[in-house]
């Protein structure tokens, strides 16, 4: 599901599962993690085969955690929500600056991956949204602390209350994302050209600006117990939204 191809300067991380629209199950979720994390190229393109970018998290996984919460534990819920922040931290936390090539849906669990890139880079057909909040739940792998602090709390209270979908020109003017273009490995391409110790220094410097980590740690806690709660009192309508 998860595939690699590195090249001189760039390593392209593929979520391969088009026919779900690259929905990520906790299998891919690890496998994810480790493509990034284990990069030895300055720049790390992440995008999504087929017409999507990211659907999210798996409905089968979510139905799953549903039908444990039916029977009193609520604890699978808390840890798939755990389990999709430290993925995101991962990727956060990547030496290589690691771009988001979004063509397509980018939809809860998958925008929340987006959000912790270095750059998002959207194509014409690209969309955003966070619909959990339609059927009860909401995206909880860091989302909660990283759009407020991309878009702005305004922006970000809108289209999580709402679970409206925007495309690729409003997510520009929010600041989603950096760049709309026809091809988002362009951009991988006219960054890989500079030096390599020097987008290394320059990227850790710019993460680490204004980041408090006891306090996004605290709020990631909260995130999960929440979601966990929810997948609790959304049981029954969950368990029929995968299999």
């Amino acid at each position: 599901m998860i595939r690699t191809t590195d090249g001189d300067a760039i390593r392209t991380v593929t979520i391969d599962r088009p026919e779900r629209r690259n929905a990520l199950t906790p299998t891919a979720l690890d496998a994810l993690e480790t493509a990034v994390s284990e990069a030895d190229c300055p720049v790390v393109y992440l995008h999504g085969a087929g017409s999507a970018f990211c659907a999210g998290a798996d409905l089968d996984a979510v139905a799953d955690l549903a039908t444990q919460a039916m029977a009193g534990d609520s604890e699978p819920a808390a840890a798939f929500a755990r389990h999709g922040q430290r993925v995101a931290r991962a990727i956060e936390a990547s030496d290589a600056v690691v771009v988001a090539g979004i063509d397509g849906p980018a939809r809860g669990g998958g925008l929340e991956l987006a959000l912790a890139c270095d750059i998002r880079v959207a194509t014409p057909a690209a969309s955003f949204g966070e619909p959990g909040v339609t059927f009860g739940l909401f995206g909880a792998w860091g989302g909660t602390h990283r759009l407020p602090a991309i878009i702005g709390q305004s922006y970000a209270a809108d289209l999580t209350l709402s679970g409206r979908v925007i495309n690729s020109e409003e997510a520009l003017r929010m600041g989603l994302v950096s760049r709309v273009v026809e091809t988002p490995r362009s951009v991988c391409e006219q960054i890989a050209t500079a030096d390599r110790e020097t987008l290394s220094q320059l990227n850790s410097l710019m993460s680490a600006a204004g980041t408090a980590t006891e306090t996004i740690r605290s709020q990631e806690k909260r995130e999960a117990e929440a979601f966990a709660a929810l997948v609790e009192t959304h049981a029954e309508s969950l368990s029929d939204r995968g299999k």
